[in-house]
C-alpha cells in the first residue's frame, strides 16, 4: 500500500497532462525549457521544472458603458467588446507571471490591460459625425469602419509604445455591441433624419418633374412630327386628286354631252340606292335613259347622251359618227 502511494506521488510529481485546448510552458529557474502544444501525458523533472498551462481558446472581454463625443460635438454612450487569445504562451508568461502563479490570475491581469486599452481606443468615435454612424440608407453607416479603427488602436497598445502582440496576446475581433443616445442627442438625430427625408423627397420630386418635362417635350416633338407628316401626306393626296380631277374636268370640257350623261348616271345611282316608287316624265333630267326610244340609237361601243330636245343621241366611238334621236342635228 505504501508502495502504491509512493508510486502515485512520484507519478504526480514527474508527469503532467496537456489538453487539446491548452498550451503548456515549461520553465526552469524562470527560463523557458519548452513550450508544449501537443495534447497528452508528458513528463517533467520533479521539483525543478515548473509547468504552466494556458487555455488557447478565444476569450471574451466586455467594457462598461462609456460616454464619447462625436466630431459634431454630440454625446453618445457606447459599449464595446473584444475577443482575444494567448498567441505566444511564453511571452504571455513573462509579462503576467508577477500577477500570480495560477493562469486564472494571469488572465485576469491581461483582461484588465486589454479593457483599459479598449476603453482608451473608443475615443476614435471623435473622428465621426453622428449622421455618419447612424445613417438611414442601407450600407451608409460607418460603424464597421469605427470598429476597425478601434481594433487597430487596441492592437497598437496604450500610447503606441508597446503593442498588445508583444504581450503574447492576439486580438481577434473588436466590436460595438450597444449604443445609447442621450435625450438631447436623440432629438438632434430625429431632426437630422427628418431633414434628410425632406431633402430626399425634394430630390425625388425634382427628378420626377424633370422626367415629366422630358416626356412632355418628347410627346410634343412626336405630335409635331406626326402633324407635319399628315399635312405633307394630305397635301400630296390633294395635289394628286386635283391633278386627276383636272384631267376629268378637261375631258368633260371637251365632251359636254358625255359630262351630262355621266351626271345622269350618278343621279340614277344616288336616287335608286333604296327601293322606292317614283313617277316622273321622261323629259326630266336623268329620266331620258328610261325612254323606249333611248335604245333605238344605241350601237355597239356607243354611249347614249340626251339631245337638246329631250331625245337620246349616241356618243360616237373611235372611227364612228354620232347619230341623233329625237333632236335636230348640230351640223
Amino acid at each position: 500500500m505504501v508502495t502504491l502511494v509512493v508510486i502515485a506521488i512520484g507519478a504526480f510529481m514527474t508527469t503532467y497532462t496537456v489538453r487539446f485546448t491548452e498550451t503548456a510552458v515549461i520553465t526552469r529557474a524562470g527560463e523557458r525549457v519548452a513550450t508544449v502544444e501537443e495534447p497528452g501525458l508528458k513528463f517533467k523533472v520533479p521539483l525543478i521544472d515548473r509547468v504552466t498551462t494556458y487555455d488557447k481558446r478565444v476569450r471574451l472581454l466586455q467594457t462598461r458603458s462609456v460616454t464619447q463625443q462625436t466630431a459634431d460635438e454630440s454625446q453618445i454612450i457606447i459599449e464595446a467588446f473584444a475577443t482575444w487569445r494567448v498567441s505566444e504562451p511564453y511571452e504571455f508568461y513573462k509579462r503576467f507571471r508577477n500577477a500570480g502563479d495560477s493562469p486564472e490570475e494571469q488572465f485576469e491581469a491581461a483582461s484588465d490591460i486589454l479593457r483599459s486599452t479598449l476603453m482608451s481606443a473608443m475615443s476614435e468615435t471623435a473622428n465621426y459625425r453622428i449622421d455618419e454612424l447612424f445613417h438611414t440608407e442601407s450600407g451608409g453607416t460607418k460603424l464597421p469602419e469605427l470598429e476597425e479603427r478601434i481594433a487597430n488602436a487596441v492592437r497598437r497598445g496604450a500610447g503606441g509604445e508597446q503593442t498588445i502582440g508583444a504581450f503574447g496576446i492576439e486580438v481577434t475581433m473588436v466590436g460595438i455591441n450597444r449604443v445609447l443616445l442621450p435625450e438631447d442627442t436623440t432629438n438632434k438625430v430625429i431632426e437630422r433624419m427628418g431633414a434628410n427625408r425632406d431633402r430626399l423627397a425634394q430630390e425625388i420630386e425634382s427628378q420626377g418633374q424633370a422626367e415629366a418635362t422630358a416626356i412632355l417635350a418628347r410627346a410634343e416633338s412626336d405630335v409635331e412630327k406626326i402633324r407635319t407628316f399628315a399635312q405633307r401626306r394630305a397635301s400630296e393626296i390633294i395635289a394628286r386628286g386635283e391633278a386627276e380631277a383636272a384631267e376629268y374636268l378637261a375631258a368633260q370640257g371637251v365632251n359636254e354631252d358625255l359630262a351630262v350623261f355621266l351626271q345622269e348616271i350618278e343621279f340614277m345611282k344616288d336616287s335608286m340606292a333604296k327601293k322606292f316608287t317614283l313617277v316622273m316624265p321622261s323629259t326630266t333630267f336623268g329620266m331620258g335613259l328610261f325612254s323606249p326610244s333611248s335604245l333605238e340609237g344605241l350601237a355597239s361601243g356607243e354611249s347614249p347622251v340626251r339631245a337638246p330636245s329631250g331625245g337620246i343621241r349616241s356618243w360616237p366611238g373611235e372611227g364612228q359618227l354620232g347619230t341623233r334621236v329625237g333632236g335636230n342635228s348640230d351640223e
